[in-house]
C-alpha cells in the first residue's frame, strides 16, 4: 500500500516546503499539487529525482471541478506503485469528501491514509 497524506495550508510555498522535508531518497514518491508555483517552490530542484514523480493540477476543488483531473492524475501516479503519495490541497471545504474518495474503491486497497499534514499562514 502507498502511504498518503493530505497536506494542507494556503500558501503553496508552505505545502510543498513540508512536502519537501518529508521526502527520502530511499522512497518512490509521488506529488500531487493544487494550484501553480508561487516562485519559491521547495520541490523545483535542478537535478532529476527518478524517485519523485510530481504533477500540478489547476487550482479549486479538488472535490469539485477537480475530481476527473484528480482521478485521472492519481491513477496515472499510482500505476508506478510508488511507496509515499502527497497531496498537496488548499482549498479545504470539502476535505472530508475528499478523505471519503480516497478511502473508497479502488482506492481503498491502494491508499493507506496518515494523519494531515497541516501548515502555517
Amino acid at each position: 500500500m502507498t502511504l498518503a497524506s493530505l497536506v494542507i495550508g494556503a500558501r503553496a510555498s508552505l505545502r510543498e516546503s513540508a512536502i519537501a522535508s518529508q521526502l527520502s531518497a530511499d522512497q518512490r514518491t509521488a506529488v500531487i499539487l493544487e494550484g501553480l508555483p508561487d516562485g519559491n517552490s521547495a520541490l523545483d530542484t535542478p537535478q532529476t529525482r527518478t524517485d519523485l514523480n510530481i504533477a500540478r493540477i489547476a487550482p479549486g476543488c479538488m472535490h469539485c471541478i477537480g475530481n476527473l483531473v484528480m482521478r485521472v492524475t492519481l491513477n496515472r501516479m499510482l500505476r508506478d506503485k510508488p511507496q509515499r503519495l502527497f497531496i498537496s490541497v488548499a482549498d479545504t471545504e470539502h476535505l472530508s469528501q475528499l478523505r471519503t474518495f480516497l478511502s473508497n474503491a479502488p482506492y481503498d486497497t491502494l491508499l493507506q491514509l496518515t494523519p494531515d499534514i497541516v501548515t502555517e499562514g
